[in-house]
């Protein structure tokens, strides 16, 4: 057969398939802004565009999530059917009602609170926390790296599992991918238990890229918990030649909020494991003495309406008088993008906090697309110096909200995730504190600078945020 006939014969092929995966996707996909970027994706980049669409877009239930929403909706019956025990706050604010009406449990008082802006700091009194632990360790991470830090972890995992400690340890498949086998064989024979949630073995069967455990959730006795952005790896500790310093946020939560906690990692432990633990959450004293409220509230693909997002557009359109957002990416959706510049326009103080030398290009330039709407808006946009900004911080008003979500469409909508809302006068001037370091440590980006970046960039950015619904 000559050239000239395979050529024909694959272009034929090409526009074959392209009519069909462009019907199936705008069939497929409910918003307006993904169906066109992955059709136009799927037909401009031959056979590429739909194997990417096949590994990214493609997000059928499968049965693995068809599994883990029954699971949800039966572990929610048991749970939430009965009075757990735990003391809700009587009267709740807008944003508390409306995660509620989502299937989140009301907030709870009366808990001790303590943030870290530095891997140093929270490893220590992760790490202290796990050599005192009597009964049980649970650890859900979603990168667990096979480094000095991610060893120092697991050692002590397998020190306490040799004292007969239970220790149970959930990691996220793709986001654990280099993690070492014979260090969870060594935790394995010690008596602990380890998971990797959705498992890369049927991964081109049921293409689970996107469907990630980004949760971050480490629960000692049920008597402290930690939350928030950092993985468990080297760069979260050490400054690197590459990115300097990473800035990120951790709490250590003290309190009734701990049962929340636990239930989540419970019902991600029963989907993954197939064991049930429920009773440890019953087990946590429901009274405590702090003076932190807390509400806290997951997302992920398992839901219809993905909580986090809707609370955030909520708190995002009230704002009164500050919007202050500290995010490792900021790829917004045509949602948030408006309410980013509506708050801005209605005279709030809006400011986000990005990286100034990204770990990731293409969501940074993807993002960067945005930088000039959001700026004539009103939004100021500050890139942190001294290293990485990893943060997942939100301050509105006197409303905080730390935890694993990032402001792209991945964590919005894609990825399981987990965060904290939090009430307290003392905690949120400690945050507004944070933020005003960071911002004297951030380069403010002028419209004009951001004007002058070259042509070619310009393009590739303008590219790029066809991407935006899987970045």
């Amino acid at each position: 057969m000559s050239w000239e006939a395979i050529t024909g014969v694959f272009a034929l092929l090409d526009s074959v398939l392209v009519a069909l995966f462009v019907v199936w996707i705008l069939t497929l996909k409910r918003d307006p802004t993904s169906a066109i970027a992955w059709s136009v994706t799927v037909i401009f980049l031959p056979f590429l565009g739909i194997f990417l669409f096949l590994i990214f877009g493609y997000q059928n239930i499968h049965r693995p999530l068809g599994r883990k929403i029954k699971h949800k909706q039966a572990y929610q019956r048991k749970n939430y059917s009965q009075d757990s025990g735990v003391e809700p706050k009587k009267d709740i604010n807008r944003l508390a009602k409306i995660a509620c009406g989502l299937g989140m449990a009301s907030p709870t008082e009366g808990n001790h609170v303590h943030f870290y802006i530095s891997g140093e700091q929270a490893y220590a009194e992760m790490l202290k926390s796990i050599s005192q632990a009597k009964r049980y360790i649970h650890l859900e991470v979603f990168i667990l790296r096979n480094d000095q830090t991610g060893r120092a972890f697991l050692n002590q995992l397998i020190e306490k599992a040799k004292q007969g400690v239970q220790v149970r340890v959930l990691y996220d498949a793709i986001g654990s991918i280099g993690l070492r086998s014979g260090l969870l064989k060594d935790l394995k024979n010690a008596g602990g238990q380890v998971v990797s949630f959705l498992s890369l073995f049927y991964l081109w069967h049921q293409f689970r890229i996107n469907l990630r455990n980004h949760r971050k959730i480490l629960i000692v006795d049920g008597k402290v918990a930690y939350t928030g952005g950092m993985n468990l790896g080297d760069e979260y500790a050490k400054v690197t030649k590459k990115y300097g310093r990473w800035r990120d946020t951790q709490l250590k939560i003290e309190g009734p909020a701990v049962a929340e906690l636990q239930r989540l990692f419970a019902e991600d432990w029963n989907f993954a494991a197939k064991e049930d633990i429920d009773s440890f959450a019953e087990e946590i004293p429901s009274v405590g003495e702090g003076n932190v409220t807390i509400q806290v509230a997951w997302s992920g693909p398992d839901q219809e309406i993905k909580t986090i997002r809707e609370i955030y557009l909520a708190a995002i359109f009230q704002a009164n008088n500050r919007l202050w957002a500290a995010t490792p990416y900021l790829v917004p959706d045509a949602s948030l993008l408006d309410a980013l510049c509506v708050a801005a326009r209605s005279g709030c103080d809006v400011r986000v906090i990005v990286p100034y030398k990204p770990d990731k290009w293409i969501p940074f330039l993807a993002g960067r697309y945005y930088w000039g709407q959001l700026m004539k808006a009103g939004v100021k946009i500050y890139q942190y110096q001294p290293g990485f900004m990893h943060a997942k911080v939100l301050l509105i008003d006197d409303w905080a909200s730390v935890g694993s979500v990032n402001l792209d469409c991945r964590s919005l909508f894609l990825n399981f995730e987990v965060t904290c809302f939090l009430e307290s006068h003392l905690i949120l001037r400690q945050l507004e504190g944070q933020f005003h370091r960071d911002f004297e440590l951030s380069k403010l980006v002028t419209l004009s600078e951001w004007s002058r970046r070259p042509f070619a960039i310009k393009v590739l950015e303008s590219g790029l945020r066809l991407l935006t619904p899987i970045l």
